[in-house]
């Protein structure tokens, strides 16, 4: 069963027609015992980091959560949802992250107008990405967001706004996509499906 996580705000209704429109199977979960039944996890997230991440300390969700990312459940994680996998943010830098992928958030700085809202080309890096799979080497997706993800070793596309920064991520059972693909139109609707259809790890 994949496990919808509902914290109180984000995009759950556009995330869940996009499901509902390939023909998944979901759920929509808010405590840690969904978490521990949910054989995937999607974590959507829209507006600010505090917030996602205040909600998931007060519904003591955390500690499964990270839990189940260690137990090699996929996970996939929509825009705030990539972000709180860092260790923090300059959005609320005194409220810890999930710490699974080392270093900060950070909001674009220079002549960038803020935020980065449209369409953008991804730059792929790894070429043998499941979640990626389909999709051709350069496709146009949809972003909105005013806050990066750095580069490393899991960045398996990038996108440069101002800068370079993770546009997608991907580790073992851990995804993650700066981009909103649930209105990014087909592609992101091949997204969603290649995620969907991953063999457990």
């Amino acid at each position: 069963m994949i496990g919808v996580f509902d914290y109180g705000a984000g995009n759950l209704r556009s995330v869940q027609n996009t499901l509902g429109e390939i023909g998944a199977t979901y759920q929509l979960i808010d405590d840690a015992d969904g978490l521990r039944t949910a054989t995937k996890i999607i974590l959507p997230g829209v507006g600010h980091f505090g917030q996602i991440m205040r909600s998931l300390n007060a519904m003591r969700v955390r500690e499964t959560l990270i839990a189940r990312m260690q137990a090699r459940v996929p996970f996939l994680g929509i825009c705030l949802g990539l972000q709180a996998l860092f260790e923090g943010s300059e959005e609320a830098p005194d409220l810890p992250g999930l710490g699974v992928f080392p270093g900060r958030i950070r909001r674009f700085q220079g002549a960038a107008r803020v935020p980065h809202m449209g369409w953008n080309e991804i730059d792929q890096r790894q070429p043998d990405s499941r979640i990626l799979r389909g999709l051709g080497p350069k496709p146009y997706l949809y972003f909105a967001h005013s806050y990066y993800a750095p580069l490393n070793e899991a960045t398996a596309a990038s996108c440069t706004y101002a800068t370079p920064y993770t546009a997608v991520l991907e580790r073992a059972n851990l995804f993650g996509v700066q981009f909103h693909p649930e209105k990014s139109g087909p592609l992101g609707l091949q997204i969603v499906r290649n995620f969907v259809e991953l063999d457990a790890c």
